[in-house]
């Protein structure tokens, strides 16, 4: 299984999906991974290298990859970020594309969303949700129940390895855990912890 992880900034996939890659990557198919995160300062950089690193454990290969576009104006600096896709669809043959949602707020993200979708027509794409200030969260449709182990393992490795953002009031424990728990609920989880995405076009195969 190929998977693509697409963030805009250090610590967006782990926030979104950590957990279901964790899980994913728990299972005995082998799975390799193409992690992309476009927007880091140097130290900022540091840290998503290092909890991509421990995200990806058990993978089959993993090619961890950090850029540094400009947080906050990917709309500005589009062609930059187009032509970087046009490069990652011509390396990357995923299964499965892990990425924003359209209706994400936040331009960086919102940009990294429609380029996914302009860029890869034919994949399967699960727009992951960040909790932050904007009323975006909306109704996902697609869900992954988590183990409470997994959960507790996605929360303990965002609180130590993205130490750059401890200052910020909703970077805490009970935030990831909150969501988590609000989208076990829905998803009637057996353990009450999930992970939940958008999928605007799925398969039945």
């Amino acid at each position: 299984m190929n998977i693509l992880c697409i963030g805009a900034h250090s610590d967006d996939i782990e926030i979104g999906a950590g957990g279901t890659i964790l899980a994913l990557l728990a299972q005995p198919r082998p799975v390799r991974v193409h992690w992309i995160v476009f927007s880091a300062s140097p130290q900022r950089a540091q840290e998503a290298r290092a909890s991509a690193a421990e995200f990806l454990t058990g993978a089959d290969a993993a090619l961890i990859e950090v850029e540094d576009m400009r947080d906050g104006f990917f709309p500005a600096e589009f062609l930059r970020v187009k032509e970087r896709f046009e490069v990652l669809k011509q390396a990357s043959r995923p299964d499965l594309i892990l990425t924003h949602t359209r209706d994400d707020h936040h331009q960086d993200h919102r940009c990294l969303a429609e380029l996914t979708w302009n860029t890869f027509r034919k994949h399967l794409i699960l727009g992951y949700e960040i909790p932050k200030y904007d009323p975006d969260l909306g109704n996902p449709n697609l869900f992954m129940p988590l183990s409470s182990e997994v959960a507790e393992r996605k929360v303990a490795a965002l609180m130590r390895h993205f130490k750059t953002q401890h200052a910020r009031g909703w970077f805490t424990p009970e935030t990831f855990h909150a969501l988590m728990r609000l989208r076990g609920l829905q998803a009637a989880a057996q353990s009450g912890m999930a992970e939940a995405f958008h999928g605007p076009k799925l398969w039945l195969c």
